[in-house]
């Protein structure tokens, strides 16, 4: 049985874990602070001593790379990455990886990979023309068209963060770390997004009202997406929606408040199923299709 390592690089932490070609994990590994701070690359610096590690008792057959920030798939580098990452643009991962380890590497941006997961095993199976969003450092977007990623032109579909909504980019409103900054800022005092819903659930008005900016913003973007791609199913995804039963049904009524009319409301909105897990999945099935268009 052949072990894949896939490895998700988000805003705040890169997650690893090792997975058969079924998509079933085998493993889960310690994960590490996403830090590009400084022009030395601080992030493949990262996840090659990582794999070192992990090749020393696991023998790999692929390196599955999902990662925030634009992504030329075919060359597997990091094309552009915003305010988000910096000194990430540029980075040659797969490049990289494949000459270090001689092991065979595809790269996928975070969203779309996440995607690509939720179609292989989770909410969008079945599903041919989706998008899916995930609320997080930012807000990522990703189109899925006749059961594949859309990417545009110069791989840029699917990046609603930068979405102006108010005058301000769409993720400085409806991300998770928009909500943190906002609610530490009353607070005087840094808090996490979990605690900001435990005082919530609590009745505490300051997160009760922040949470209903968030809601608003985050609608907003959903009913501009409804009314250009009239998609079959929009899912949401993201550690902050790990928190369903709270938003879900505040997210629904404000769509169903802002739209036009009921005639373009007819877009399931799910939350995805697979969690934290979307992105190494999705990167699992991205490696797969693209190692066989290769061969």
């Amino acid at each position: 049985m052949s072990n894949y390592l896939c490895i998700d690089i988000g805003g705040t932490a890169i997650k690893y874990g090792l997975f058969d070609g079924m998509g079933n994990k085998l493993a889960k590994f310690e994960a590490d602070k996403t830090d590009n701070r400084t022009n030395e690359n601080g992030i493949l610096m990262t996840i090659c001593a990582k794999i070192s590690d992990i090749m020393m008792d696991h023998p790999l057959a692929g390196i599955c790379v999902s990662s925030a920030g634009v992504v030329n798939q075919i060359e597997g580098k990091i094309i552009y990455s915003g305010y988000t990452i910096p000194n990430y643009t540029g980075t040659e991962i797969k490049k990289t990886l494949e000459n270090r380890f001689s092991i065979p590497c595809e790269v996928e941006n975070d969203v779309n990979a996440a995607c690509l997961g939720e179609h292989w095993k989770g909410a969008l199976r079945g599903i041919e023309n989706g998008v899916c969003l995930t609320v997080g450092t930012g807000v990522g977007g990703a189109i899925l068209l006749d059961g594949d990623i859309y990417h545009g032109t110069g791989f840029t579909a699917g990046e609603v963060g930068y979405l102006t909504v108010d005058g301000t980019n769409f993720q400085d409103l409806a991300s998770t770390s928009a909500l943190v900054t906002r609610v530490s800022k009353k607070k005087g005092k840094l808090l996490t997004g979990e605690e900001i819903f435990i005082l919530a659930t609590s009745g505490d008005e300051e997160c009760l009202s922040e949470i209903e900016v968030l809601v608003d913003s985050l609608s907003t973007g959903i009913v501009n997406i409804m009314y250009l791609l009239n998609p079959e199913c929009l899912v949401l995804g993201g550690g902050i929606m790990a928190q369903e039963e709270f938003l879900k049904e505040k997210i629904l009524n404000t769509v169903s408040h802002k739209i036009q009319h009921p005639i373009f409301n007819q877009t399931r909105i799910k939350f995805a199923e697979l969690k934290n897990d979307a992105g190494m999945v999705g990167a699992l099935y991205n490696f797969k299709k693209r190692q066989s268009v290769r061969r």
